[in-house]
């Protein structure tokens, strides 16, 4: 059997699994596209030294900066782990907020084994949108009819592996799921201003962690150009940095773009029906979410 935690950023997803992981002696496979990275702990918040040395966890800051980890990697590495701790009898407990990363595990999906090309994805990209899209449309229709118009990164990946393969994206693309059973559990904030405040007080951690000196460090090692720096919570810090905007604005920025990051992740998981919500708030959480998987363990072993 699997349990997933999982939902919005600053919802507790982290310290709830820890302390259920505990009780049932289990392991940690954290589903999340950033804390997989070395080095990337502040603006990501990581789990820290102390909580690692609670729960055995996995996919936590085990891949170099330099090296994308792909969800289908992700993927890979995942499900033999998972078989060989439910192996030894542990239930392995998926958490993140990655809803790619978890959708691939729970729903086995099938994905292309296709490296980037950067020469083709270069080339691609100087034909423009339009006309790449034109192009899908002819040679994989079906995969042109899932992915907008105005989305250049899906376009380009799907004739990428068309291109690669000689097989379309979509003829190569499906759904296994693992047999074995599989409780969602879902932390959701019902009243947006809380998680508002919980976003506030998180960035404002990160100031008070050494968020700045995380990123000058990171761009001093990996170079100011990394993708990594890029993204949510490091963007902002760079600007900064870099002498773009004043400090008080990296945090309003970085603000806004979590509190944005987290609608669209409460709208991703949203529409899987499988999740079962429970209210992040709830000064019972951990009792009512143990009592559930209390019964969901239950259960499987009765059939």
């Amino acid at each position: 059997m699997l349990i997933v935690i999982c939902g919005a950023t600053a919802t507790g997803k982290s310290g709830l699994a820890i302390s259920i992981a505990q009780r049932l002696n289990s392991e940690i496979l954290s589903a999340d596209s950033r804390q997989i990275y070395r080095d990337f702990d502040i603006a990501t918040a990581t789990v820290s030294k102390t909580e690692l040395a609670l729960v055995p966890h996995h996919f936590v800051s085990t891949s170099d900066p330099n090296c994308t980890v792909t969800v289908a990697q992700y993927q890979a590495e995942a499900q033999p782990l998972i078989d060989r701790l439910q192996q030894q009898r542990q239930i392995p407990f998926l958490v993140g907020g990655t809803g790619l990363y978890i959708k691939s595990v729970v729903k086995g999906l099938k994905m292309p084994r296709v490296a980037a090309n950067e020469d083709l994805r270069s080339q691609l990209t100087n034909l423009g949108q339009v006309q790449c899209y034109q192009i899908l449309q002819q040679v994989d229709p079906q995969a042109a009819h899932k992915i907008y118009a105005n989305d250049p990164r899906r376009t380009i990946r799907a004739l990428e592996v068309y291109y690669v393969t000689g097989r379309t994206i979509s003829s190569q693309q499906g759904e296994y799921p693992p047999s074995y059973p599989i409780l969602q559990i879902g932390l959701d904030c019902e009243h947006l201003d809380i998680l508002a405040h919980r976003i506030e007080h998180r960035t404002q951690q990160m100031i008070d962690l050494g968020w700045e000196d995380e990123v000058k460090y990171l761009g001093g090692k990996y170079g100011w150009d990394l993708p990594l720096l890029k993204t949510l919570g490091y963007a902002q810090m760079c600007q900064y940095l870099q002498g773009e905007i004043s400090l008080a604005a990296a945090i309003d920025r970085t603000i806004v773009s979590t509190r944005q990051f987290a609608k669209r992740q409460r709208t991703w998981f949203k529409a899987i029906p499988e999740i079962e919500w429970f209210d992040s708030n709830d000064p019972i959480l951990l009792d009512r979410v143990w009592h559930r998987i209390q019964n969901f363990i239950a259960q499987t072993y009765q059939t």
